[in-house]
């Protein structure tokens, strides 16, 4: 059994010790991975409770590996892999210029990071804010994604606007020196080491670091009491701060079970509850499609050479054993630390539904801030804004995947609302109430794919390339039951506008805003593609051609492509056009 590590560094990550140049210069991707562990070690130091659930989420994943260890034989995974996988991280920035974000986009396009879906978070019920969006990240097997907002100041009545607009018009968030290198990249195509090293020093110290330092007091006061909050967070501040980093978990239940327990939330009967069920879930979840889901470093080959293992009840104890052992040491006291608790519940589908993404979070930490008032003096006060993010990542949803989401969350969170304290007066019944809407999503990949509801990429056989020639059929649902074709699931790298909503409110204590203009104004995709200078990429579109990619080769590998209709194989290139290539 492994034995669980001390805390990670924030700044471990997925960089590798030989950077690569091309014609001189820097890899984009491994430009992004110094980035992002730069971050990372920067955030542990401006928010202690950040590392502290970076080493909860490092325990309870190399708990996981344990378990799969015995699950399939012949898996193992090094301290180092489990800190890459749990490396991938997820950020948030909220931005208040148009101009400002047009240079955010460009500033990420250097670390070959492109805007993908647009989000109008002005328009989602209950939970409304005052912003439209986009996320940062790599078309292809992204590790690192940072959803970006603007504040649209149109949202308010024009009394409003202006102190909000007379107030950001002065701010520079961006210097010469970060400008000029990112348009020196521009020209070159990219960046030399010295240079990149310099942008991302210029992220870190500069564009993405929290100050504590803010801009009138009165603003920022009549913002929040309005339910403004989050503008009052994008308005008031000198920087673009990190709300959320957010690490990687394998299994969701046992890392908010576990924190929750090293916040002093559940006592040890609880955790030692919570964490055995979670543990028995995955040993009938993790399959290996969760294997290939979660750990993308393995190949076809090693999947294929790992044999059913089996995990007793009375080997999860002993995991269960371990983690109330390596949790109860000093450094997993987090309820020494200052914080705010954790988050009620997991946002998302529920825990059996392997679709999209579940969200969970400690809540946002009271900080201390210095406001400059406009008449030379200053306000000490709080600001409550920054908070603890967790994911974890499933299956990219067809349309009708996602239709079919929508309306399970919908009818899910209205029972929720009928009894709000349920999770802590009663967590299990809690749980069976807001699983029964999802009832209609098969909970494995087989079944999912068969139902036509999430995305997959297809490949030959062995047994089917070496049937080339011999095979008459093109239906692929034919092909796979023949073993002439296998498939794997998509994972969905975006994010969850509801969800996402939610883990705004419930960090705020602010359960969403209405428009205080005369006619709230419709925000539409164009609008942020012009902030941008350029276009948005659409998810749904690029998993679509990356599903219809892998198709077309898949014929192509069978030698049936030429049996095709017309009509089929049109379709199918029209929609493979659309899949991403990496860019370096």
């Amino acid at each position: 059994m492994t034995t669980f590590a001390s805390a990670p560094t924030a700044s471990t990550g997925t960089l590798s010790s030989n950077l690569t140049t091309k014609g001189g210069l820097a890899d984009k991707v491994q430009m992004q991975h110094k980035l992002f562990a730069e971050l990372s070690s920067m955030f542990g130091k401006e928010v202690p409770m950040y590392d502290g659930a970076l080493l909860v989420n490092r325990v309870t994943n190399t708990a996981v590996c344990d378990l799969l260890t015995k699950l399939h034989k012949g898996f193992s995974i090094t301290p180092e892999l489990v800190d890459r996988t749990s490396g991938e991280r997820h950020g948030a920035i909220r931005i208040g210029r148009p101009d400002e974000y047009r240079w955010i986009g460009r500033f990420f396009a250097q670390f070959a990071m492109e805007p993908h879906n647009f989000y109008d978070m002005t328009s989602v019920g209950a939970k409304s804010q005052p912003i439209i969006a986009t996320a940062f990240r790599s078309a292809v097997n992204p590790e690192h994604r940072v959803f970006s907002s603007v504040l649209m100041t149109d949202y308010f009545e024009p009394g409003t606007r202006e102190r909000i607009e007379k107030i950001l018009a002065p701010r520079q968030v961006f210097s010469d020196k970060a400008k000029m290198l990112i348009e020196k990249g521009e020209k070159q195509g990219g960046l030399d080491w010295n240079d990149a090293t310099d942008l991302i020093k210029e992220g870190t110290e500069r564009i993405f670091k929290w100050t504590g330092q803010a801009r009138d007091y009165q603003l920022y006061k009549d913002l929040c009491d309005g339910g403004f909050k989050i503008a009052a967070d994008i308005a008031c501040f000198e920087r673009h701060h990190l709300n959320h980093l957010t690490p990687n978990t394998f299994c969701m239940d046992l890392y908010t079970a576990a924190m929750k327990f090293c916040l002093a939330e559940i006592d040890e009967s609880h955790f030692r509850m919570r964490a055995g069920l979670a543990l028995s879930r995955l040993r009938t979840f993790a399959d290996r499609d969760y294997m290939r889901l979660s750990f993308r470093h393995l190949t076809q080959e090693q999947l294929d050479s790992f044999t059913p293992g089996s995990v007793s009840d009375a080997e999860i104890n002993l995991l269960v054993d371990s983690l109330v052992k390596r949790l109860s040491l000093d450094d997993a006291k987090l309820s020494r630390l200052k914080h705010n608790g954790f988050k009620d519940f997991t946002e998302g589908p529920s825990e059996d539904t392997p679709v999209l993404l579940r969200q969970d979070a400690y809540k946002a930490l009271t900080e201390p801030v210095t406001f400059t008032n406009p008449d030379g003096t200053t306000t000490n006060a709080g600001h409550t804004a920054r908070f603890g993010e967790i994911e974890q990542r499933f299956y990219a949803a067809t349309p009708t995947g996602r239709e079919l989401y929508d309306r399970c969350l919908t009818t899910a969170d209205a029972a929720r609302e009928k009894d709000p304290s349920l999770p802590k007066k009663d967590f299990a019944k809690y749980e069976a109430l807001y699983a029964e809407p999802f009832k209609p999503f098969p909970k494995t990949l087989k079944g999912l794919v068969e139902a036509g509801l999430v995305r997959a990429k297809y490949f030959a056989t062995a047994k089917g390339k070496a049937s080339k020639g011999g095979i008459t059929t093109t239906d692929l649902k034919q092909l796979i039951a023949e073993g002439y074709v296998r498939f794997e699931g998509l994972r969905y790298e975006d994010f969850l506008p509801v969800s996402a909503a939610g883990i705004f409110a419930s960090n705020l204590n602010q359960y969403g805003t209405k428009s205080t203009a005369a006619v709230k104004p419709t925000y539409m995709q164009a609008m942020l593609e012009k902030i941008l200078g350029r276009s948005i990429i659409s998810s749904d579109e690029a998993y679509l051609g990356m599903e219809s990619k892998s198709i077309l080769e898949t014929y192509e590998a069978l030698g049936l492509l030429g049996k095709l209709n017309a009509t089929q194989k049109a379709e199918l290139e029209a929609a493979a056009s659309k899949a991403p290539r990496e860019i370096h």
